[in-house]
């Protein structure tokens, strides 16, 4: 018998990326998930990039909202993903821009 390989996953197995109503692509819950919950890294700290941070995955795909179900919460200078309202299967996951402006 074989052991199955773990193989990287760049998004927690509750998410994926598909087309977004707000703009082009963004992140969705692919079932319910309870608040508060962290999610993981957004954003690397690096100070020879853009903004000095480096997107993960989980940070490049996520959508800007006024009233958003999501939080980035700052560890060290990284940047992570947290949970602040209850989220449905289905429903995509945002956060207000505090890093850059959204409008560029």
């Amino acid at each position: 018998m074989s052991k199955q390989k773990s193989y990287y996953r760049p998004l927690p197995n509750m998410l994926t990326i598909k087309e977004s109503g707000i703009e082009g692509i963004g992140l969705f819950a692919t079932r319910d998930i309870d608040a508060p919950i962290e999610l993981g890294i957004t954003h690397v700290e690096h100070k020879k990039f853009e903004d000095g941070l480096i997107r993960t995955p989980l940070g490049g795909f996520i959508n800007h909202s006024k009233t958003p179900n999501c939080e980035l919460v700052d560890h060290l200078g990284n940047k992570h993903l947290r949970v602040i309202k209850d989220i449905e299967a289905g429903e995509e996951l945002t956060v207000t821009y505090n890093i850059y402006n959204p409008e560029k």
